[in-house]
């Protein structure tokens, strides 16, 4: 009696166990992976349109829209989302707070994307002049680090300033009325200031002083080492974008079917384009997996940017290395290395 109660038992603990590694096969041999993207205008947009990673892999593709680096991170943490795009701070935020991601590929070098400009007849000619007057910039932001960064370098007093914690369209407004001096900003906001105002630093000229800030791509650490073929072929299709780009993206109009593209996923209106496109800087595959980016650089500016955030009270701890948050080794297979 013993023996025919137990032999169903074991019976039922066979197939639950079977079926678990059922289970646990089919997720791994599941073609299709969720993509975080966001709204800026970078070349992974024409990957988007073309579908050539789907044709290439397999994989089904479900590209889900988000507001903000932070959303996408926190998207990934929970699960539903493998791979996505954010900026460095919330990237650096989530690789603080010990979660497994991977930076494997620089879909953007913010260059001049993002600049401090000056109200004409401010008497704000250089960032020492900003003592006592009132800039505005959103907090937590590349913009904010950037503006923080490029007044210490220059030895200016961070308390000397009177620094605005402001959106966007708040900041669009206050310089309408004449209410701030300056303001860190980007596009949209960027364009319709820059004719009433002047230049006095942008995230690119910053950037080669040793804060840069970037756009990246980001993938949970676990699935992509699962699925390797299809990080490779990733990859190569943001690189033949990037590439496409380069070589065609003047002679863009807002007719022009990969401006068509970008519109479509960004929202953006395609006359804006062409101008915010050209701002932004997209390294080559040699040069995401050289020293200034993948190869140390992003780790750097990650553990700057840490810093930074802690002061913000954003993040609890700075870890001493942010290199096991990024990889070279998608872009380096990539490269047949």
């Amino acid at each position: 009696m013993t023996m025919s109660r137990r032999l169903p038992l074991q019976f039922a603990v066979l197939a639950a166990t079977l079926s678990a590694l059922c289970g646990t096969a089919y997720a791994q041999q599941a073609k299709e992976v969720t993509f975080a993207h966001q709204d800026m205008l970078v070349p992974l947009r024409l990957v988007m349109e073309s579908g050539e990673v789907e044709k290439a892999t397999g994989y089904k593709i479900n590209w889900r829209m988000f507001s903000g680096g932070g959303d996408v991170i926190r998207a990934m943490a929970s699960g539903d989302v493998q791979m996505g795009e954010t900026g460095s701070s919330p990237l650096t935020a989530a690789a603080s707070q010990g979660q497994d991601i991977k930076l494997f590929w620089i879909s953007a070098d913010i260059a001049n994307a993002e600049a401090l400009i000056a109200r004409n007849a401010s008497g704000i000619n250089s960032m020492k002049d900003l003592a006592g007057k009132k800039v505005a910039t959103p907090f937590v932001s590349t913009a904010h680090y950037q503006l923080m960064a490029g007044m210490k370098m220059d030895g200016v007093d961070a308390k000397s300033v009177n620094v605005m914690n402001m959106r966007p369209p708040e900041i669009a407004a206050a310089w309408e009325r004449g209410d701030i001096d300056a303001t860190f900003i980007w596009d949209p906001v960027l364009s319709k200031i820059k004719g009433t105002g002047k230049t006095i630093a942008t995230s690119g000229s910053i950037g080669k002083r040793g804060a840069p800030t970037f756009e990246g791509i980001v993938v949970n650490a676990r699935w992509a080492a699962a699925n390797e073929a299809f990080m490779v072929a990733f990859v190569k299709a943001l690189n033949r974008a990037n590439e496409e780009y380069k070589a065609t993206g003047k002679s863009w109009t807002p007719d022009s079917p990969q401006t068509k593209a970008m519109a479509k996923w960004t929202k953006a209106d395609p006359k804006d384009v062409g101008p915010a496109m050209a701002l932004y800087s997209f390294p080559t595959m040699a040069e995401q997996v050289s020293p200034t980016w993948l190869g140390g650089g992003a780790a750097k500016a990650m553990a700057n940017t840490a810093v930074f955030l802690k002061e913000q009270g954003r993040v609890q701890e700075v870890k001493p290395d942010y290199s096991a948050y990024v990889t070279t080794a998608y872009v380096e297979k990539a490269m047949g290395k």
